[in-house]
């Protein structure tokens, strides 16, 4: 993972925020490559899930909305999580990504002490939990002593707060002296205030998710959309949560972007006032039906980007895990360096419990009327959520590859850093190349093409140094091809070289031909 965040930052992808004044843990700035590839993944999300579709509709809502909408949600209140602090170090970190487990002597099974450690790959912890385990029992002058394996590591919120409090140290120690507090809730969400005031009247929130929007809006969609049951509202926008430990680069940060739908659909059943059936939903087109509809068209997504199918799992939640009002909730998972697999993003069926609350909460009918069926009811939603900068992550990862081309000295080889894009999410999809920069003839044509293609697609142009290090360059920020103009252009059959990046192979074509091969490649058509 530190060559990703290196590369990123060398090469204007991606920014630690304020840097100049010490950085600010959790948040982060895209540079000029960034906020392309950015800009790329969302319009690609868009263009699948809401404009291929006839069946989604798109919403942008306010960031802040009334302090309400958080009461019915639940946020407030209930929006925390577990965290802990060392009392001699002063950290504090979550408490289910500490894991903890006692250190057992081989022979008698005697407890001497506890570990304590992050988070990470299931190796790389038992690795941590080993060698903290060898400096506590150096510690105590029992170097040498074996101890049982692998650790059967516990999160803290599992753990007995007792425990917690007087057996198990902090990650960082040597002694494996108890310096953590008990687990407690600590508050997620950002507050401000609104307005000239600064009593409690005056207290928002920064939204902690993009979905409640949804939700607010959905009878203004449906009377000034005329949708039916089933129809999706779709909305990419950002949301703040305030993280005890922001970690693992941008996967956990504390501000972030959110690509979501709410797909609304027919309860499998539909009962009256009195809680009495009065109807069924269509068998063939139930809820895990479509919810399985959903994780295959996401999967699908997330492949046509170039995501690496290998890195890609799922994770089924078991019902003992899932939150009180859902029905099912599966999570398409990416095995990420150094961390290890963890969720991408999530496809939950939610049942009716977001509606039924705010109807609840704002004294509103959010009923759905079936004008087919005759029928009211609220409706029931299947959620696909997909935060934007895991996504970017991963893309990162799927795509980095070190390789060996030909050149170098004697012949013997090259080795090239790349990022190998899919060419629909590349952040520049062309590189022109004139070969060299003092030729007027040469730059003059370079540029009619470069200024052609940039009408259709971000572009780069690059007239410095030997024609090689240009592919390099340009092969490390993922730019899928380049096009150099030589003298067989203006002095020949008028062809350009046009060379692919990940297999390095070049091709010679006419000008007036680039476009269309060019779109083939790029967009599909």
């Amino acid at each position: 993972m530190e060559t990703i965040t290196s590369l990123c930052k060398r090469r204007g992808i991606i920014y630690p925020s304020s840097e100049i004044y010490g950085g600010m843990a959790g948040f982060y700035d895209y540079g000029p490559l960034g906020v392309e590839l950015k800009n790329e993944v969302k319009r690609l999300w868009w263009n699948h899930f809401v404009r291929m579709r006839d069946d989604v509709v798109g919403l942008d809502s306010s960031i802040v909305h009334n302090p309400k909408t958080w009461e019915s949600s639940g946020h407030v209140g209930g929006f925390s999580d577990p965290m802990v602090d060392c009392k001699e170090t002063k950290k504090r970190y979550r408490a289910d990504q500490l894991f903890a487990a006692p250190i057992l002597l081989t022979e008698s099974n005697e407890e001497v002490g506890w570990i304590c450690v992050q988070e990470a790959a299931d190796d790389d912890m038992q690795s941590k939990a080993n060698k903290q385990a060898k400096r506590i029992l150096k510690s105590q002058g029992r170097k040498g002593e074996t101890f049982q394996r692998p650790f059967e590591l516990k999160d803290l919120t599992i753990l007995p707060p007792e425990i917690v409090e007087t057996k198990v140290p902090n990650p960082d120690s040597n002694d494996g002296k108890a310096t953590l507090t008990a687990p407690r809730d600590f508050e997620l969400m950002f507050k401000t205030s609104v307005g000239a005031a600064t009593d409690a009247s005056s207290v928002a929130y920064l939204r902690p998710e993009t979905a409640q929007g949804i939700f607010l809006n959905h009878r203004n969609v449906v009377d000034t959309c005329r949708t039916k049951i089933p129809f999706g509202i779709a909305q990419i926008g950002k949301a703040f949560r305030n993280e005890i430990t922001p970690r693992n680069f941008i996967f956990r940060s504390r501000e972030f972007e959110q690509m979501e739908v709410e797909y609304f659909i027919k309860p499998d059943k539909v009962t009256d006032d009195d809680g009495n059936d009065v109807g069924e939903g269509e068998d063939e087109r139930g809820w895990r039906v479509q919810h399985q509809e959903w994780l295959e068209e996401s999967r699908k997504f997330l492949l046509s980007l170039g995501i690496r199918e290998d890195l890609l799992g799922l994770d089924i939640h078991p019902d003992t895990d899932l939150a009180h009002y859902a029905l099912a909730c599966t999570d398409v998972t990416f095995e990420f360096p150094s961390f290890g697999v963890r969720e991408l993003m999530g496809i939950a069926a939610r049942g009716n419990h977001d509606l039924k609350s705010h109807q609840e909460g704002s004294g509103k009918s959010l009923e759905y009327y079936d004008d087919v069926t005759k029928e009211k009811y609220i409706p029931h939603c299947i959620e696909p959520s997909l935060g934007v900068d895991r996504l970017i992550l991963a893309l990162i990862c799927s795509a980095y590859d070190e390789d060996i081309v030909a050149g170098g000295k004697k012949g013997a080889g090259e080795a090239r850093s790349l990022l190998k894009f899919h060419p629909s999410v590349a952040p520049i999809k062309v590189a022109i190349l004139p070969l060299l920069k003092n030729r007027d003839v040469l730059v003059d044509k370079a540029r009619e093409i470069h200024d052609k293609l940039k009408r259709r697609w971000n572009v780069s142009w690059d007239a410095s140094g030997a024609i090689g290090r240009r592919y390099r360059r340009a092969d490390e920020v993922g730019t899928p091809f380049c096009i150099t103009v030589d003298f067989e252009t203006v002095e020949g059959d008028g062809t350009v070289t046009l060379r692919e990046r990940d297999g390095t192979e070049q091709i010679r074509i006419a000008p007036d031909k680039v476009l269309a091969y060019l779109s083939e490649k790029i967009d599909g058509y």
